[in-house]
């Protein structure tokens, strides 16, 4: 368990690096206006392209903490990539009011269950889009980064029975943190259950028994913002569930980077995962080429592969059998990509007065954490 001055010391980083109040203007994005209940008090974002698919696929994206909804689909190009293929997208967005540094409260018990929260509130927003715009109840989908990333991993466990697949990009595994100090240790890779209780946690979250959603896994090998770790958690917490093997089915190189895939008895692929080696903590870009779109820039890092891309042809909204620069790991006949060196995207370091960080006699060391958390932004 950390120390104080630790655990105040990140606080204190983390609100620095949450810099200005960014503009809330929605881009491309339009406003998806009253939805009913919304308990955690969020904001959503709705893109429909011009070409519209009839019963369209629907994918929720998650911006990261500093992001707005805006930015992060300029950012990862899913608007683009709606236009080119007809699906609707859905951008709920945090609000300074609930967490200052635009952060998606994962870690929070009232935000990550079934029926509440930010969780409920998304649900809330997802059958909105069902009903004005006659989506496809079947194909829904949810991606995120980071703190995004991590409430993908809530809704994916607490709506199993409206998500069709997920793809988590930097996160953390659902239910592995109920408190501040719990998710600043699992973004350390510290601590957090073992497999069988991430699955059970799960299994408990919701009375949905199967089938599961399908899950995408990219994280970046030189992430020292969320522990590469978090990954190989994930996998397990779904692995598990699914009931698949521990060694992946096959692997393969995907544009370059080491790509893991479990399959069931039929073949069919439930659960993936791309190493992309090099990168620091962001979503990983192709801006360039026949499938190039979105914008490099904080947290959004050109690295020769698209994320939204091949998430889409993982879910199957675009042709999963459309040709990728894929070489089997067993009979590679060129080198791999070099590791590109990207930023690791630290958060910037922060003093914290001595005295801050002692407690003097008979004061409460709860109320100086909790003190903070609030203002940092990490607690109501």
């Amino acid at each position: 368990m950390p120390g104080l001055a630790d655990t105040l010391a990140r606080i204190a980083a983390l609100r620095a690096a949450g810099g200005p109040a960014v503009s809330t203007a929605g881009g491309r994005l339009a406003p998806l206006g009253d939805f009913g209940p919304n308990p955690g008090g969020l904001a959503g974002w709705t893109y429909l392209p011009a070409a519209l698919a009839a019963r369209p696929a629907l994918v929720v994206v998650l911006h990261g903490c500093t992001q707005t909804a805006a930015a992060y689909d300029n950012g990862a190009g899913w608007s683009d990539w709606a236009d080119r293929h007809g699906f609707a997208l859905l951008f709920p967005e945090q609000q300074r009011q609930n967490n200052p540094n635009l952060c998606f409260n994962w870690f929070g018990p009232e935000d990550s269950r079934r029926g509440g929260g930010e969780a409920l509130s998304i649900r809330e927003m997802v059958a909105a889009m069902v009903a004005r715009h006659g989506v496809d109840p079947a194909r829904i989908f949810v991606t995120g980064l980071s703190a995004g990333g991590a409430m993908a991993s809530v809704l994916l466990a607490t709506y199993p029975d409206v998500f069709a697949g997920g793809g988590i990009i930097a996160g953390l595994p659902f239910g592995s943190a109920t408190s501040v100090p719990q998710a600043f240790e699992r973004m350390r890779g510290q601590g957090g259950p073992d497999a069988a209780g991430l699955t059970a946690l799960v299994r408990d979250a919701s009375p949905h028994q199967g089938p599961w959603p399908i899950v995408s896994v990219w994280h970046g090998t030189r992430d020292a913002t969320v522990a590469p770790s978090n990954a190989g958690a994930i996998l397990e917490q779904w692995r598990t569930l699914h009931g698949l093997a521990e060694a992946p089915t096959r692997s393969d190189r995907v544009d370059g980077y080491p790509h893991h895939l479990w399959e069931d008895g039929e073949g069919r692929i439930l659960l993936e995962e791309y190493q992309i080696t090099g990168m620091g903590h962001g979503t990983p870009l192709d801006t360039a080429g026949a499938e190039g779109c979105g914008s490099s820039g904080a947290y959004m890092l050109e690295t020769g592969i698209s994320s939204t891309a091949h998430l889409c042809r993982f879910w199957g909204i675009t042709d999963p059998h459309a040709p990728a620069q894929t070489v089997d790991d067993t009979a590679r006949a060129a080198p791999a990509r070099p590791d590109p060196v990207l930023p690791a995207t630290r958060m910037p370091p922060m003093r914290v007065p001595a005295a801050s960080t002692q407690t003097p006699a008979g004061r409460d060391i709860g109320r100086v954490i909790e003190a903070a958390l609030r203002a940092g932004g990490l607690m109501r």
